[in-house]
């Protein structure tokens, strides 16, 4: 307990840091839009197991195995989004983490299926290589990869353990944030949480278990934790929230550091959450790639007023990155329902408010303290005199009332890539009654980049 927790006067006095300054907006012109279908049903490989071929068996209420093809409607709140489950083949959705590459082309990964461990077990884990056809506003995916691990480097038996090809589900990681290199993939997942490394062909080569200095860091999904036989007996012990681990992964931009940033704050002994300038702080933690051994050194991202959870992470430079930063919520306010305790099919239970990107300074000067904020740009204010978009916004204005935002990274000095996650088929914050796309826009954002 000792290990996994921090007490509240060690964290003052490793994270003092002098008081936020006011933030500063910019702003950002759409250049363009492109979709990809909510429904998009991709097949599994022709060698995986029957139980693979199909996916949102375990999705009922109950926890109960579907009976059948398309039976269980997909529900955001109490909303239908339109979709049913289960679906026949593997859902090619929730888009959670986005790398351009110097080909002008995009790696991106499907998260770990339909929201939590339990019921996702038939949810194959992908990654995706993509690229953009911003003239007519499609994705085209150029490559599917499907991991597996046939070297037993899970150290806990997965649920394809059995199998001949070993495929991973979203039962076994839940994997959020990607960084291509040259020999395959480093990947940050919320479970453990952990880093995992994957080669070209999608085989799992290193689980890597997190530490923030001598704080084992571990969520409620960690293979660890053992519930005690006896009910008096003390529960174990976690400093994570559920769904809090590596939403964010960047890579240093001479490749030998990776730094994982939680979704979620760490918990402290007396049960508060770890601060930064009084504000709810995320910690960024430092991985040597050569030795795939932590640190030791750390940053704090603080949230913003409004802001409860980040959605993806990258390195402009050496010492600056984008982080985007959302609040919960989905939909606009004008359809806000009258009553948020009282949700109804036809309005917003919770609208979406905060949903922005900030550009960050994480350099030595700050190291063990809060990156500098620099910066934002807002996601729901987003300049669109062209007319670009193809759905939502408004009049000379485009937004993204998504509930999870969860792809940012840089094309060139002067625009920036930012996609959806839409958990397929549960968010539904672009239409009340449909479930939501998988949207990429390209911004103009010159003098946010530029921004000291």
């Amino acid at each position: 307990m000792k290990k996994a927790l921090l007490t509240s006067v060690s964290l003052c006095l490793l994270f003092s840091a002098p008081a936020m300054a006011e933030e500063k907006a910019y702003s950002a012109k759409l250049v363009s839009h492109a979709i990809l279908p909510a429904n998009t049903i991709i097949a599994a490989p022709a060698d995986a197991p029957a139980h693979l071929k199909t996916s949102g068996k375990f999705t009922t209420a109950d926890r109960k195995r579907a009976e059948g093809l398309g039976t269980v409607p997909g529900k955001d709140g109490v909303r239908e989004t339109g979709l049913k489950m289960p679906f026949d083949g593997q859902a090619m959705q929730g888009f959670s983490g986005i790398k351009t590459m110097e080909d002008g082309t995009f790696w991106s990964l499907s998260d770990n299926g339909f929201g939590s461990k339990i019921n996702s077990s038939d949810s194959m884990l992908m990654l995706h290589h993509i690229k953009f056809d911003w003239e007519d506003g499609k994705v085209e995916p150029i490559e599917t990869v499907f991991l597996s691990d046939p070297d037993r480097k899970a150290p806990f038996p997965i649920v394809m353990e059995g199998s001949d090809q070993r495929y991973l589900t979203g039962a076994d990681f839940d994997i959020e944030s990607i960084q291509p290199v040259a020999d395959g993939f480093w990947v940050g997942e919320e479970f453990g949480p952990s880093i995992l490394k994957f080669s070209q062909d999608g085989k799992l080569t290193d689980v890597i278990a997190t530490k923030a200095g001598e704080i084992d860091v571990k969520s409620p999904d960690n293979v660890t934790l053992v519930v005690p036989a006896n009910p008096t007996a003390k529960m174990p012990a976690f400093n994570l929230k559920r769904s809090g681990g590596y939403e964010g992964l960047a890579m240093s931009k001479d490749g030998s550091k990776l730094y994982g940033l939680l979704e979620g704050p760490l918990y402290l002994e007396d049960g508060s959450v770890e601060k930064a300038d009084g504000l709810t702080a995320l910690r960024i933690i430092e991985l040597d790639v050569a030795t795939k051994a932590w640190t030791g050194r750390s940053w704090l991202y603080p949230l913003s007023e409004g802001g409860e959870a980040i959605g993806d992470f990258n390195m402009i430079d050496a010492t600056t990155a984008l982080v985007i930063e959302r609040d919960n919520g989905a939909g606009t306010v004008d359809k806000a329902c009258a009553d948020p305790k009282a949700p109804a099919a036809d309005c917003f239970a919770v609208p979406a408010k905060h949903k922005r990107i900030y550009k960050i300074e994480m350099s030595e000067e700050n190291v063990g303290k809060a990156v500098r904020k620099i910066g934002y740009i807002d996601l729901m204010k987003i300049e669109d005199p062209d007319n670009k978009k193809l759905q939502g916004g408004g009049d000379g204005f485009y937004d993204m009332p998504f509930v999870t935002i969860e792809d940012v990274d840089v094309v060139d000095p002067t625009h920036i890539v930012v996609g959806n996650d839409n958990n397929l088929p549960f968010s539904a914050g672009r239409a009340l009654d449909k479930a939501d796309d998988n949207e990429f826009v390209l911004l103009e954002v010159g003098d946010f980049l530029a921004a000291k």
